[in-house]
């Protein structure tokens, strides 16, 4: 092309080349292409426009599978319907849950454990159990409320009401955790056996979104407490259990229930509550759960 621009501007008019010289020479070079720039212009951009659209699906499924990500977080943090009216910018306002069954849970000796471990150590610990925990409880048409060091929190009944399956719910979900327990090894202390002590109340409480800069899902009531001095006053790889929860569990089949007697619960006065043994008939198939003695 410069050549043929150079031959262009020749001394002499008849070494200059012709117009068709010139569009053949050009035509080689565009090796049959249209030379019109209106055309050119228009094979641009359909181009620029065909990588566009390639570019423009790239991104949207990105962004889609971004969303999902960000999602599954969300739906961790807080309820699936609580999170979704969030994001729609709904006011979210506190309800209150005429029954539902509050499960408690702690490790017996795990400020023994702490002080003879490292803190990499308990965080790795304490990971490893709840993992295993969030996979038991998912089979169950319970929610995970929170987990405060090795407190462990779950409700069934909310936000979904469910009847009053909720107590069955965290009755079956508290024995196969017991399972699970006599199986779970602690990797920096292989010797040592687990023991967990769980506590469940049933009752009425209230519901709702707290702060906004980090919002939490969180029950508010008397029956968290009930529940909460139900695991305190327990013992080791028990299940101890309030009246509400027992005269809950007596209106179904199956449950190996033994009552512990009159006791002194804080707040509460003189209390009558039980154990929960195990279960004789479950569509899940869980075994009978036998009380272990042990030394502190």
């Amino acid at each position: 092309m410069t050549n043929l621009m150079m031959s262009c501007y020749a001394e002499e008019p008849e070494d200059r080349p012709c117009f068709s010289t010139i569009r053949n020479h050009i035509s080689k070079l565009n090796k049959g292409r249209k030379t019109n720039i209106v055309d050119n212009m228009i094979t641009m951009l359909e181009k620029y426009a065909n990588n566009l659209e390639h570019v423009v699906e790239q991104r949207t499924h990105a962004l889609l599978d971004e969303k999902k990500k960000t999602d599954s977080l969300l739906y961790r943090m807080l309820p699936r319907v609580v999170a979704e009216r969030l994001k729609a910018g709904e006011n979210i306002c506190p309800e209150i849950f005429e029954s539902v069954t509050i499960f408690f849970s702690d490790i017996v000796g795990f400020t023994s454990l702490s002080s003879n471990s490292t803190p990499i150590q308990v965080v790795d610990f304490l990971n490893d159990l709840y993992t295993s925990f969030d996979m038991v409880i998912a089979q169950y048409d319970v929610y995970k409320v929170e987990t405060i060091g090795d407190a462990y929190m779950v409700v069934s009944g909310l936000p979904l009401r469910n009847g009053n399956l909720h107590s069955t719910e965290i009755a079956n979900m508290a024995l196969a955790l017991l399972q699970s327990v006599d199986t779970f090894e602690i990797k920096h202390q292989p010797g040592m056996k687990l023991q967990l002590r769980i506590g469940i109340h049933t009752g009425p409480c209230a519901a709702g979104v707290v702060g906004h800069t980090m919002p939490r899902y969180c029950l508010f009531g008397d029956t968290v407490n009930m529940a909460s001095r139900m695991e305190s006053n327990g013992e080791a790889l028990r299940v101890h259990m309030s009246s509400s929860t027992y005269k809950s569990l007596c209106q179904h089949q199956g449950y190996d229930i033994q009552e512990r007697g009159s006791m002194e619960i804080k707040g509460k006065g003189k209390q009558t509550t039980y154990w929960l043994l195990g279960k004789s008939c479950s569509d899940r198939s869980l075994k009978s759960v036998v009380p272990t003695t042990f030394m502190m």
